[in-house]
């Protein structure tokens, strides 16, 4: 690979989500504040929507990172289950211990017991949902129940859930809005602002070069711009994007990545939307023909 050609110990443009590379664009860095402050004011339901590669999963993670010394954490990255399979997730994942033979009952009971012995420990238990779009509406109503166990101070759970646009939707339906009335804050993490690809680029060399590399200025400024376009700025499109530019500009020797090595990149990936130029429209030759139909109409 290029690691040696530009001097990094690790890829830099991985599409796993690993908190190391967490770039505090002003969107993710407004989700991360706003769970922060609300996870330790008690707040006890709290929902985090984005499209596709936007970055929940790292914010998500970076997250219990951040609040790995104060809470009690368990991470669901697939809750698409029945309600009774993630209350055993739950438990596996809060360390409490759970003797067969199991019953519904028997593994709430335990949940409880198990949250009251962190509450009285000083220990707020923190619940971090992945993909949350996913989750079936029996295995919703089964987390709201559990939301409802709390002490005379405060809930003894604490649970985020992060997901794809239909997540809205389906909190919307009235079969559920007990659990949208819980909901106290709601973020939305779109992609960056086309002026911080270019230092995201760099965040992202800086974090993955050899120590002692001071030169991590190899995405010319045009090169960034038109990464910028070609990705709308969603994270998981840029790194993509320009892993491709990465290897494009070993194969030629050379250590820097230009527009040309951008467009060939976006050219090899799906999902990129290839951007007109302005003077597109203002072109007459452009403009869709009418045609004539056999009847003599235009069509």
């Amino acid at each position: 690979m290029y690691l040696r050609h530009f001097s990094l110990r690790e890829l830099p443009f991985s599409i796993t989500p690993d908190p190391a590379f967490f770039y505090p664009h002003e969107g993710a860095q407004a989700a991360l504040n706003t769970l922060l402050i609300a996870l330790r004011s008690g707040e006890g339901f709290l929902k985090i929507v984005g499209e596709v590669g936007c970055g929940k999963t790292l914010l998500c993670r970076q997250l219990l990172r951040n609040l790995q010394d104060e809470f009690v954490t368990a991470y669901i990255p697939n809750p698409d289950m029945g309600p009774d399979d993630l209350l055993m997730a739950l438990a596996r994942e809060l360390d409490i211990e759970l003797v067969p033979p199991l019953s519904r009952h028997q593994v709430l009971s335990s949940l409880q017991e198990g949250l009251l012995r962190h509450a009285e420990a000083g220990r707020p238990v923190l619940v971090c949902i992945d993909e949350a779009q996913a989750t079936r509406m029996a295995t919703l109503e089964s987390l709201r129940l559990l939301s409802n166990l709390e002490t005379e101070k405060r809930k003894l759970l604490q649970i985020v859930l992060f997901g794809q646009p239909e997540l809205d939707e389906i909190l919307a339906r009235p079969q559920i809005r007990q659990l949208l009335q819980r909901i106290t804050f709601s973020e939305y993490l779109g992609g960056m602002r086309p002026e911080r690809v270019g230092p995201y680029l760099a965040h992202r060399l800086a974090v993955a070069a050899e120590d002692g590399l001071t030169d991590i200025r190899v995405f010319e400024p045009a090169a960034a711009a038109s990464l910028a376009l070609y990705s709308r700025g969603v994270p998981r499109l840029v790194n993509v994007l320009a892993h491709k530019c990465l290897l494009l500009a070993f194969g030629e020797n050379t250590h820097r990545v230009l527009v040309r090595h951008v467009e060939l990149a976006a050219a090899d990936t799906p999902g990129v939307q290839m951007p007109r130029p302005r003077w597109w429209r203002r072109l007459p030759g452009l403009r869709p023909v009418q045609r004539k139909s056999q009847a003599g109409e235009m069509s």
